[in-house]
C-alpha cells in the first residue's frame, strides 16, 4: 500500500487535477485557468498524492483575518479513506498559521457526506446561498468556523 502525503500544490499538478475536477463536478467543474489564477493569486493549496500519482486536492483563499476554503476534491476511488480530512486538516494548520480568526466555505445543500466531515471539524451553518452552484442552480449552505 503506497503512502499518501500532503504537499503545496504546484502548477504542473493542473494537468492532473482537471479529470478530477471534471468527475466530481461535471459542468459545475473549475477550469484548468482558474486553478492557474488562484495559484497566481498566491492562494494556498494543497495536493494529496499517492506516490507520484494526485488523488485529491484542497485551496484556501486568505483576506485579512478570514479566510475561504474554496476547494476540496479526492478522486472517487480514493474517497473514504481520510484523504479529504487529511486536506482539510492541511488547510486549517494553514489557517492557524496565518492568525485567521473564522473559517468560511460553501457547500451543496444536498453533499450530506461533505457537510459531515466540516461539522467534524467544527464548522457550523450560517446562511444559504440560493442558486450558488450553476448550472444546476444547487443551493449552497454557508458555514463557518471560528479559530
Amino acid at each position: 500500500m503506497t503512502t499518501v502525503t500532503i504537499q503545496r500544490l504546484r502548477w504542473w499538478h493542473i494537468q492532473a487535477l482537471e479529470p478530477i475536477e471534471a468527475d466530481l463536478f461535471g459542468a459545475e467543474r473549475w477550469s484548468a485557468a482558474m486553478f492557474w489564477n488562484e495559484l497566481a493569486s498566491g492562494h494556498h493549496y494543497v495536493a494529496a498524492l499517492e506516490g507520484e500519482e494526485l488523488i485529491g486536492y484542497a485551496g484556501l483563499s486568505v483576506n485579512g483575518d478570514e479566510g475561504w476554503v474554496q476547494n476540496i476534491a479526492v478522486r472517487q476511488d480514493r474517497q473514504r479513506r481520510g484523504i479529504g480530512r487529511a486536506l482539510l486538516q492541511a488547510l486549517l494548520a494553514e489557517a492557524a498559521r496565518r492568525r485567521v480568526q473564522g473559517v468560511l466555505l460553501e457547500v451543496a445543500v444536498d453533499n450530506g457526506t461533505a457537510q459531515r466531515l466540516y461539522d467534524s471539524f467544527g464548522f457550523e451553518p450560517v446562511g444559504v446561498r440560493r442558486g450558488y452552484y450553476q448550472p444546476s442552480n444547487t443551493d449552497a449552505l454557508v458555514m463557518r468556523r471560528d479559530a
